[in-house]
């Protein structure tokens, strides 16, 4: 899950200075569990912006808002709504507002600031676990990621700084790297990990701006 955290109104404000018609845009999954972009969040926004002397056009909770398929259709049942706009206000992650810029062709303004992927802890509740590194270690920590966990992203053991178990960085967090330990300590890997040579993150992997095609299967039949 995308994690966001709304701007400030003033900020949002600020951005949408000398515009006097905004569509709103928000997102059915991740900014609606943060409760940065639901169908709850837009209505109180459109509330905000008429108190504010914004004309508001129309709404629509995009489903999810990262889809550019899904921003094209729901766009095209509110294309006036949107030719009278002189912004798009976006309340979804940072893929979300370059999804509605592209299906749209408007000026669009991010009502959010994307902060990280997560997950949920319990309601409200959200903790980084992963970084999207693009070469996944999990079976050889023990489940646990030292490039996530370890501020100091360390993949290749203990710095030699944490103190009765916590991090030098932020003693408010054990070092993950104990936690390996005990952890493949606990479930019998302890050995294997540590006679194992020290494998060296491939970083190409992870090149910016990435891209994933998913090839069609071919007849199955026809290739055995």
């Amino acid at each position: 899950m995308i994690i966001t955290k709304a701007k400030p109104f003033p900020e949002i404000l600020q951005s949408l200075e000398g515009e006097k018609t905004v569509f709103l845009v928000g997102c059915s999954e991740c900014a609606t569990v943060c409760k940065t972009g639901g169908e709850e969040e837009v209505v109180a926004m459109k509330a905000h912006l008429e108190q504010e002397g914004k004309d508001i056009s129309g709404w629509v909770v995009l489903d999810p808002g990262c889809n550019l398929l899904e921003a094209k259709k729901e766009f095209r049942k509110a294309k006036e709504e949107i030719a009278r706009a002189d912004s798009l206000l976006i309340m979804s992650c940072g893929g979300g507002v370059q999804i509605a810029q592209e299906a749209s062709g408007k000026v669009v303004h991010p009502a959010n600031n994307t902060l990280f992927l997560g997950t949920v802890k319990r309601f409200g509740h959200f903790q980084e676990y992963c970084s999207l590194c693009g070469e996944c270690v999990l079976d050889l920590t023990g489940g646990l990621c030292p490039a996530t966990r370890c501020p100091k992203g360390l993949l290749n053991g203990p710095c030699g700084g944490a103190k009765d178990g916590k991090c030098e960085v932020n003693s408010d967090n054990d070092c993950v790297w104990i936690e390996i330990y005990d952890r493949l300590k606990e479930i019998g890997r302890l050995k294997e990990f540590l006679a194992s040579p020290v494998r060296m993150h491939d970083y190409s992997v992870n090149t910016k701006p990435a891209s994933l095609v998913l090839e069609r299967n071919k007849n199955r039949r026809g290739n055995q």
